[in-house]
């Protein structure tokens, strides 16, 4: 892989452990801004309604500069809302800085994804794109642990003091390793946006909302939920926090091998084992050695389902930024939906409810990745786009 394609990963990386900050370190947020723990867990859905709702707005402000520019810009915006975060006074501001930092963070994963499509083959372009997406991977093995210590022995603020501190050290090395792209100018509006016409496109969207929202259903309240129902003291979660990071770059790996032969099938078995693996960890928590192990699956096949995804959404669609970019709102929307519905359901039922949440979500997600298996056995001569179902992703998210 060119060089390149690793920086945009260690900016990916950057990004992430921002973005997972909240959830290593939500009873100390919540305490810190005079919260409860569900409320706190409503910053990371804010942070996820973020990119999915600016991050193509802001895509399409940078369409016409170059690459390189394009990305510095991001970086910027992103320091200033990590910034922001550290600084915080309260619960609104903080809202406030999430929000700035999930527009940015989810325009660089646009553009990074897009820009990995660009630099390599189309053959291994499932490979390049876990090459890159080892950034997320990575941001759960050591970013998310490591803010997570940083916020316990020093302060939660201090984990997004060190976030910026990643962020300038991100934004040199991509000066220094990506190559001056020229600008290749943005198509106007309608045709940007007619892709999306494409119901193959619209269902893979949908299957990537709920493969992601399945995930994070639960985990967003792993560490409260492995500390209270799981009985494991507080300082061996950043430890399992590190496993579960280890069991995602295992994952991801696996699944950049695969995605570019048989993405669909890929989804469909991710899907149905992390639906087991949510359910047993909801059914066992109550029981570390059982509890452990569930959460490690969930690891392997929770947010690693990434390349198969992205590679379907190329296939249905193209590797634009913009399309990527929607992809990414897509698939923070799960996260989004996952977070949200999942304080939702512990106020209602407690703190395993987001478990059995995330399992309903996934699957539900196998269903909408059989008309993909069913697709390609139809008529060789492929059948005409036909026009997206307004209900469709309505109605599954």
């Amino acid at each position: 892989m060119p060089r390149a394609v690793y920086i945009l990963s260690l900016g990916i990386f950057t990004m992430v452990t921002s973005e997972f900050a909240v959830a290593g370190l939500l009873s100390a947020v919540a305490t810190g801004l005079g919260v409860s723990v569900p409320q706190a867990g409503y910053l990371i859905t804010a942070f996820a309604a973020a990119m999915a709702l600016g991050g193509p707005v802001l895509t399409m402000l940078l369409s016409r500069r170059p690459p390189k520019p394009a990305l510095l810009t991001l970086f910027v915006v992103f320091g200033a809302g990590n910034v922001l975060a550290a600084v915080a006074p309260n619960y609104a501001v903080m809202f406030v800085a999430r929000v700035v930092t999930g527009v940015a963070a989810q325009a660089f994963f646009g553009l990074a994804i897009s820009l990995a499509a660009q630099l390599t083959r189309p053959q291994v372009r499932g490979r390049a794109v876990a090459v890159v997406m080892n950034g997320l991977m990575l941001g759960t093995l050591l970013g998310l642990p490591m803010s997570t210590v940083v916020g316990e022995n020093f302060g939660w603020r201090a984990t997004f003091w060190v976030v910026t501190g990643l962020a300038a050290v991100a934004a040199i090395a991509t000066v220094i390793a990506l190559p001056a792209i020229e600008a290749t100018g943005a198509d106007d509006l309608r045709t940007q946006l007619g892709v999306f016409r494409s119901r193959t496109l619209l269902l893979a969207l949908c299957t990537s909302t709920l493969v992601i929202g399945a995930t994070f259903a639960g985990f967003s309240y792993f560490q409260p939920i492995l500390t209270e129902v799981s009985g494991i003291d507080g300082s061996v979660v950043p430890l399992l926090l590190v496993g579960y990071g280890a069991a995602t770059v295992v994952g991801n790996m696996v699944v950049g091998r695969l995605a570019d032969r048989s993405y669909a099938m890929v989804q469909v078995w991710g899907l149905a084992l992390n639906a087991a693996f949510l359910a047993a960890f909801a059914l066992l928590a109550g029981h570390a050695v059982f509890a452990v192990p569930a959460m490690m699956g969930i690891g392997l096949v929770g947010v690693t389902m990434n390349p198969a995804m992205v590679v379907r959404v190329h296939r249905a669609g193209n590797a634009s930024p913009l399309v990527n970019t929607v992809h990414g709102s897509f698939i923070t929307l799960g996260v989004m939906i996952g977070s949200f519905a999942g304080g939702l359901a512990i106020d209602l039922a407690g703190l395993r409810a987001p478990l059995w949440l995330g399992a309903v979500l996934a699957l539900i997600g196998i269903g909408t990745v059989l008309p993909e298996l069913v697709r390609p056995r139809r008529a060789s001569v492929p059948a005409p786009v036909a026009a997206p179902s307004p209900s469709l992703c309505k109605a599954e998210s």
